[in-house]
């Protein structure tokens, strides 16, 4: 798949700026019109294939169809973690060590109500505010309105001393943005999807990420097949967790496990190997 250029470092700040201070920020327009056609394709066939119907429940929603563990669907997928617009600002908000915690979509069908406003970290039993442990974002596989359900906002509330209670109204602003653009935030930030008071459907990809020394949403380990992973780019491999951070967490007696995929591939140094 065709990728746009590479941010340049004084863009890359600006969205760190905003993402320190407002805690989200929009990426407008940096995914390549040939990859979201790709990912709409895709999903279309799975959702077709694999039966796909709303779960009905208050979070994932009576009329929202989501499909996880998309990184075994296709290579339009594989594409998504990496993508050289996108992943740099994610490693401002967490780090080069950061994982890969999910990866579904989210097409929310008219006449959903919105979600509850919740934040991604709040089931981590840690006290707020704290250093990032979860950094997300959302491609816009469709235009993304106030109308039709773009994902609700609390700007600055990734700096509270708590999370939301779950169910209760918070006043919100929507993430408007157009197709082929992202949005990432932090995963303290108060947020939720919005109803879809239009006609047509609101397609997003929810790409979720965790700090290298966070356990993942998603069992990318046990979900992918090892297969599977031996083809992916090397920075993938690393990013679904076949890797080291800093060092030590994630060894497999005293080796990265990415030597798992291949047993001659370069050995990574350990922390008890630093002088």
């Amino acid at each position: 798949m065709a990728y746009l250029p590479d941010m340049d470092d004084t863009l890359l700040e600006h969205h760190r700026r905003h993402l320190d201070e407002h805690g989200y920020t929009i990426l407008e327009d940096v995914i390549d019109t040939a990859l979201v056609e790709a990912i709409a394709s895709d999903l279309c066939r799975l959702e077709d294939e694999l039966g796909i119907v709303p779960a009905g429940n208050s979070f994932e929603g009576a009329r929202t169809v989501r499909i996880y563990n998309l990184l075994v669907h296709g290579p339009s997928f594989e594409a998504i973690p990496v993508h050289p617009e996108v992943l740099p600002v994610v490693q401002t908000v967490l780090d080069a060590g950061c994982l890969v915690s999910s990866l579904s979509s989210i097409a929310i069908e008219p006449e959903e109500v919105a979600q509850p406003i919740h934040a991604d970290d709040q089931l981590i039993p840690i006290a707020k505010p704290h250093v990032a442990t979860v950094c997300n974002t959302m491609w816009a596989i469709t235009d993304f309105t106030e109308p039709n359900g773009a994902t609700r906002l609390v700007p600055g509330s990734h700096k509270a001393d708590r999370s939301p209670t779950y169910g209760q109204h918070v006043d919100s602003v929507p993430a408007e943005m157009s197709r082929g653009s992202v949005l990432v935030w932090h995963g303290s930030l108060w947020h939720g999807g919005g109803a879809n008071r239009t006609g047509e459907r609101r397609v997003g990809v929810a790409m979720n990420y965790c700090a290298g020394w966070i356990r993942q949403q998603e069992n990318q380990q046990l979900g992918i097949p090892r297969e599977l992973v031996r083809r992916f780019d090397p920075t993938l491999r690393r990013l679904v967790g076949y890797g080291v951070y800093n060092g030590l967490i994630g060894h497999i007696d005293k080796r990265s496990p990415e030597q798992l995929l291949d047993a001659a591939g370069a050995s990574h140094a350990m922390v008890w190997d630093r002088s």
